[in-house]
């Protein structure tokens, strides 16, 4: 089977295949331009006459549920990545996998960490043929090496949930790792000594996977409330000595920044918001859990402090900042999809306006409106963004594949994107003539914030007439990129070869760009 095949250019002037793993696929049409047709797929009828009636779905290993549930050739397997780089069940089940000799499995993970190095040999053997979910580190440089046999596909969040709801991805096994369970399958993440939040990652994978492995070291009686996964859903439940380490949930650094050029990107950036009116009495927000983006969230408090105004909601992300905010009652309500250190954890357990979301009620783009849309104000990062204000998350500067995509393209049809960015990284500008990897169009990108000035996209003439007498010092992209090139020279491009060796999923499950194999 050919890796990919039918090379065509996209509305975004992207080449991209439209056969990938033997499978077709379409090319991305333009911003809301795809509609789909047809109806949700649904996984093979179940019947109670399959099941014990006492509900005991118990069995004694991860190997036996494995076997039980039909482990062979070329299915699909799938993860969630709540533990982050905490996960101990991916790696057993691949090790499981090799030892009864199946081969050319796809791997269906929300996202992969370092952790999962491990499985390097068992792709290099053809246990597992190819990855398709977002990658981190060393997996996303051995896909870039060309390495992997299948061909990588990496999808947001949102466009994971609707991959599974759509059908393009059927899958075979689900293995949802939970820190609570009770016997039948009902499951949480905020309970036991492995809480680690939420589990929305995992609820398409057990509302549409064929057979469904819940994965705990802590049992309680029937039932165990709250239930964040359904236990009706779930085939086996297998209890492990210890199913992850809470404590690498925690998102690269959850502490705020000492950086002073960081500090200033976000000092800006709340007195754009400020001075540009996204920020009022009763508005929302979503920003991520680097660095950064948690001072932009400090500042926005300290906005909210003074004026006595309280935000409607987080959209999260969650960690103790936010969870602060919440409980000195300058925010409503915390929307959470993933909980990104263990204040965040102790919040959605003891608070019910702590609340766990999953993709499916956020970003979910074939649904009937997400939350993404309702926000007033996102704050994301990237790698590389150019004079026409598209963006680019996954692959550096020099082509390696090192990030995941997670909810970044969800989040783009928010009210306000605005990217707050360092102008260079190690004397590379981040500003650039064209991103090397194409993740998110421009036109719904509105607003860049660097260290040394503050570029509005000129859709948003609204946004320009609002900022012309801050006092802030805004510029056009291409002065910026200009300011970037005087410092640190003009960029060279990556040394990429024709071959792809991954694919980039728009959120409506179009193609939007292709990455190419890093020259060795």
């Amino acid at each position: 089977m050919k890796k990919y095949d039918k090379l065509v250019k996209n509305a975004a002037g992207r080449i991209v295949p439209t056969i990938i793993n033997g499978e077709e696929h379409i090319a991305f049409k333009g911003v809301k331009k795809h509609k789909p047709d047809g109806r949700k797929y649904a996984p093979q009828i179940a019947s109670c006459i399959d099941y014990p009636d006492d509900g005991n779905k118990q069995l004694a290993s991860l190997k036996e549920a494995l076997i039980k549930a039909g482990l062979k050739d070329g299915m699909t397997i799938s993860t969630h990545h709540h533990f982050r780089n905490g996960d101990l069940i991916t790696n057993q089940i691949f090790d499981i996998a090799k030892e009864l000799g199946v081969k050319d499995l796809r791997w269906y993970p929300s996202a992969s960490f370092p952790c999962q190095e491990h499985l390097i040999p068992y792709l290099e053997d053809g246990t597992i043929n190819r990855i398709e979910g977002s990658m981190n580190g060393p997996l996303g440089k051995f896909a870039s090496e060309g390495k992997m046999k299948g061909l990588a596909v990496l999808r947001s969040h949102g466009g994971r949930y609707q991959a599974i709801q759509d059908g393009e991805v059927q899958i075979d096994i689900a293995v949802i790792a939970a820190p609570t369970a009770d016997m039948f399958g009902n499951a949480n993440g905020v309970d036991g000594p492995a809480a680690c939040g939420l589990l929305g990652f995992a609820l398409g994978d057990s509302q549409y996977a064929d057979k469904v492995i819940v994965v705990t070291d802590n049992i309680v009686p029937f039932p165990c409330i709250p239930w964040q996964i359904h236990g009706n859903y779930v085939d086996y439940v297998v209890k492990v000595d210890k199913v992850g380490l809470p404590e690498k949930i925690i998102s690269g650094t959850t502490q705020i920044t000492k950086s002073p050029d960081r500090l200033l990107i976000a000092e800006m950036t709340a007195k754009f918001c400020e001075a540009t009116g996204l920020i009022y009495d009763g508005f929302s927000y979503q920003a991520g859990a680097g660095g950064t983006a948690l001072s932009i969230g400090n500042y926005f408090g300290d906005i909210l402090r003074k004026n006595n105004w309280k935000a409607s909601f987080i959209r999260a992300g969650s960690n103790e900042y936010p969870v602060k905010l919440l409980e000195e009652g300058y925010v409503k309500y915390i929307l959470d999809g993933q909980t990104f250190d263990l204040e965040g954890v102790r919040s959605m357990r003891e608070n019910p306006n702590h609340v766990n979301t999953s993709p499916f009620t956020s970003y979910n783009y074939h649904g009937k409106g997400n939350f993404a849309s309702m926000v007033d104000v996102v704050v994301l990062g990237a790698t590389e963004v150019d004079v026409n204000f598209n963006a680019n998350v996954v692959t550096h500067s020099d082509g390696y594949l090192l990030h995941g995509i997670g909810g970044w393209q969800n989040c783009l049809f928010s009210k306000c994107t605005i990217l707050p960015i360092p102008l260079f990284r190690d004397r590379i500008p981040v500003v650039v003539d064209e991103v090397t990897t194409l993740c998110g169009p421009g036109e719904l990108i509105d607003v860049i914030v660097t260290e040394r000035g503050i570029a509005i996209n000129p859709r948003r003439t609204d946004l320009i007439e609002k900022a012309r007498h801050s006092g802030l010092p805004i510029k056009t992209i291409e002065e910026l990129k200009e300011e970037a090139e005087a410092i640190c020279g003009v960029p060279k491009k990556p040394e990429l070869e024709d071959e792809i060796v991954a694919v980039i999923k728009w959120v409506d499950g179009t193609i939007i760009d292709s990455v190419r194999k890093v020259k060795s």
